[in-house]
């Protein structure tokens, strides 16, 4: 999605104001509560949040306060664990900004020092997990590189009310290899392999269980289609499968049917694969 010029020149400007901030700020080491005071004016000058109305510190869940919360629309759109400028960022560091998200059923959490923003997408699942989505280092972005200000519109408050970042974790989630995966071993594609190799050899009586077969031995690679990550892909390919049935079924007012089949049987375990 192309961003708005007038979007564009606010961000590139932002960044090239406040790299030498934050380069200074870092060489200070400042703690966090002066580093929570840059966070909250790039806010406003870089991402476009307004600091009075948009923004607050003063968020309480559970009688505990995160650092800093992003509100609009009369809803509660992402939290903000902030470190001091110096600490290296740790995944451990967004588990309770992650669990107070969940608690308050709030997709987005972001983990920064000022310097680096680490975007996560909350997993509601037993147990709640989450999912780093974008990774940015501001003293690394180049304001004159369009694909920059890209990763910077996903977090600004126009890209937000344009889901973008929805939008770009779901292209993200859709070309990982083990969605791609799971795709390849579903029954509607495995089916669509099987009438194109009977259609290039004539007269071979190809089954799809023998498709299947071959792939998982010797196609795809043993890490692609086993583990917890594979198991995930398979059950997100499952509900995309319905959400795309339920929306051609509004569509035409005809009655829903059953999703496309998944193959979620065990892998085959003996021999090593070789690589795709």
């Amino acid at each position: 999605m192309a961003i708005p010029a007038k979007v564009a020149a606010r961000v590139a400007a932002g960044i090239k104001r406040f790299q030498p901030v934050l380069s200074a700020a870092k060489s200070r080491d400042v703690n966090e509560s002066d580093t929570v005071v840059i966070v909250m004016d790039m806010l406003q000058e870089v991402f476009g949040y307004d600091k009075y109305s948009d923004i607050t510190s003063e968020h309480a869940i559970k009688g505990t306060y995160c650092d800093l919360a992003i509100k609009f629309e009369g809803a509660l759109q992402m939290l903000l664990e902030v470190k001091a400028i110096g600490l290296e960022l740790k995944d451990s560091h967004v588990k309770q900004a992650v669990d107070y998200a969940a608690n308050q059923g709030t997709e987005w959490v972001v983990l920064t020092n000022g310097i680096r923003w680490r975007i996560y997408k909350v997993i509601f699942a037993k147990p709640i997990d989450n999912e780093l989505v974008v990774e940015l280092n501001l003293l690394e972005l180049n304001p004159k590189n369009e694909d920059h200000l890209d990763l910077v519109w996903l977090l600004a408050k126009e890209g937000w009310q344009k889901k973008g970042l929805g939008e770009y974790q779901m292209h993200r989630e859709a070309l990982s290899r083990f969605f791609l995966g799971a795709v390849l071993l579903s029954d509607p594609v495995l089916e669509v392999v099987r009438r194109e190799l009977r259609r290039l050899t004539p007269g071979a009586k190809i089954e799809v269980d023998e498709i299947e077969a071959v792939l998982r031995q010797d196609v795809i690679k043993r890490e692609v289609i086993e583990g917890e990550k594979a198991d995930e892909a398979r059950k997100q390919l499952g509900r995309a499968a319905s959400r795309a049935l339920k929306a051609k079924s509004k569509a035409t007012d005809d009655p829903p049917v059953a999703p496309p089949s998944i193959v979620m049987q065990k892998p085959a375990t003996t021999g090593d694969k070789p690589d795709a």
